[in-house]
């Protein structure tokens, strides 16, 4: 800048004195500021040359940011592209439900384009979403009182650093805090009911739009009062899924034949103590009894059926204790948790889970992913996800002794466990990972065309109301 400034004072000063052919000493001046511009011309020149020569090797990443947040903007504008912030507790690999769903959710959406972010208290999953372009951002969200102030400020700052388009809650703690949070917001909140059980499920009428994972929540936010027009169902998927596509092979384990395989966490909901109740009952059942050669040669039911349960959690203890109280510890075999239990599929005779409650458990895409012959109790979002029965073998809730009856069955019956293993991997599309990207995908648009129609209609009113009834203002 400072080349080009003393050039322009120069030119006319040279130029009068040309024309005057003043004294010497004027001449010398000029000679000296003329020699000061060219060397302050020559610096800038050089360090022009050397800026651009710095920057050379930038220009296709620079360039290409730009495309990025050009295009971006575009689409963002014609409504193609969204940016979105998923919430939720943690991020940890550690078996739940609701997690798991959200990191497939926000990996999907990612992979189509979408600009995602997870706000969490993070965990084991942070690298899965990185390698997918998901930004993870901490954030604390806890329903201890004294820490709401805390959780509002983060997520305000969270809101003016990314200016979402959707903000979409699936713990009820988050719905609360992006609620309250941001009094004047643009963004829409999305929240996802996974759990009817939950005590604070009503809570999520803080949202512009809810969502259920099954008709079965839908069914109970209705009767709390939850109006269809501000709900949808969208049934969990778990087929495609990018936390176990992208995992490297799992270690195949060496499962006893026959038997029946339960991948549940260690909580009464999930029925694990009826389970034991009705494996007893095979046992007792198959104790003694005289096998056919024929059976033996097809490769069906052999005197001794065995019972894995995958899965930790608080009850464990106690269902250790019963499976001892039932005589049957030595053929039931806890492995805890497993983050990838696809060996475990494979290897299953009958896949078993007994709950007592259960809104859309992912682990049911998964047996029908592998290709199980399933046997579950008619609860919650089970039957939608099982084909209202075409696809597995559906039972009462707490009912042990009819589950044992269908439990044998399919142990003894090789042909009826081909056909049941055969129809779970029908029909496959409903349970994966990209109809439900797609079906969220859509509750997004709508929710936001609804938004942004309401504050419409909002401004108009409040244009109308300003007005005195001569039209002055």
């Amino acid at each position: 800048m400072t080349g080009v400034a003393t050039g322009a004072r120069a030119a006319p000063f040279g130029g009068s004195n040309s024309c005057s052919n003043s004294s010497g000493k004027s001449s010398g001046r000029v000679a000296q500021q003329r020699s000061s511009t060219t060397k302050a011309q020559a610096v800038q020149a050089s360090g022009q040359e050397q800026r651009q020569a710095g920057t050379r090797g930038l220009e296709p990443v620079l360039d290409q940011h730009d495309q990025r947040r050009r295009h971006s903007a575009g689409a963002r504008a014609n409504g193609t592209l969204m940016r979105i912030v998923h919430l939720a507790n943690h991020a940890q690999t550690i078996g739940n439900g609701t997690v798991n769903m959200m990191v497939d959710l926000a990996c999907v959406q990612a992979r189509m384009g979408q600009e995602v972010v997870v706000a969490s208290s993070g965990g084991g999953f942070e690298p899965l979403l990185r390698r997918h372009g998901i930004t993870h951002i901490p954030l604390q969200q806890s329903r201890q009182p004294w820490r709401v102030p805390s959780m509002i400020a983060g997520f305000n700052r969270l809101i003016d650093r990314f200016d979402p388009d959707i903000v979409h809650a699936h713990m009820m703690t988050g719905a609360l805090i992006s609620r309250f949070g941001s009094m004047r917001r643009r963004f829409a909140l999305v929240t996802t009911v996974h759990h009817e059980l939950q005590k604070s499920a009503s809570l999520v009428r803080a949202g512009d739009h809810m969502v259920a994972v099954s008709r079965a929540v839908a069914d109970d936010l209705a009767a709390r009062g939850i109006g269809p027009e501000r709900m949808s169902v969208v049934l969990n998927g778990a087929v495609g899924s990018p936390r176990l596509v992208l995992r490297p092979a799992a270690r195949p384990v060496r499962l006893r034949h026959p038997n029946i395989v339960c991948v549940a966490g260690m909580y009464r909901r999930k029925g694990i103590a009826d389970l034991l109740h009705a494996f007893a009952l095979v046992r007792a059942q198959s104790a003694g009894e005289p096998v056919p050669q024929a059976d033996v040669l097809r490769g069906e039911l052999l005197p001794e059926p065995q019972l894995y349960l995958v899965g930790d959690g608080p009850d464990r203890g106690l269902m250790e204790a019963l499976a001892g109280d039932l005589g049957i510890a030595q053929a039931v075999h806890f492995t805890g948790f497993v983050a990838d239990a696809r060996p475990y599929f494979a290897g299953a005779d009958v896949f078993a889970l007994l709950s007592h409650q259960d809104p859309s458990p992912l682990v049911i895409a998964e047996a029908r992913e592998a290709g199980c012959a399933i046997v579950a109790t008619r609860v919650g979002g089970i039957p939608e996800m099982l084909d209202d029965g075409a696809a597995g073998v559906l039972v009462p809730a707490g009912d042990a002794a009819q589950a044992a009856a269908k439990l044998r069955w399919l142990l003894l019956d090789g042909e009826a466990r081909g056909q049941y293993a055969a129809r779970a991997r029908e029909n496959l599309l409903k349970l994966s990972v990209e109809r439900v990207s797609s079906e969220y995908l859509a509750i997004y648009q709508h929710t936001l065309a609804e938004r942004a129609s309401l504050r419409q209609r909002t401004m108009s009113l409040d244009a109308r109301r300003t007005r005195a009834p001569d039209g002055a203002v």
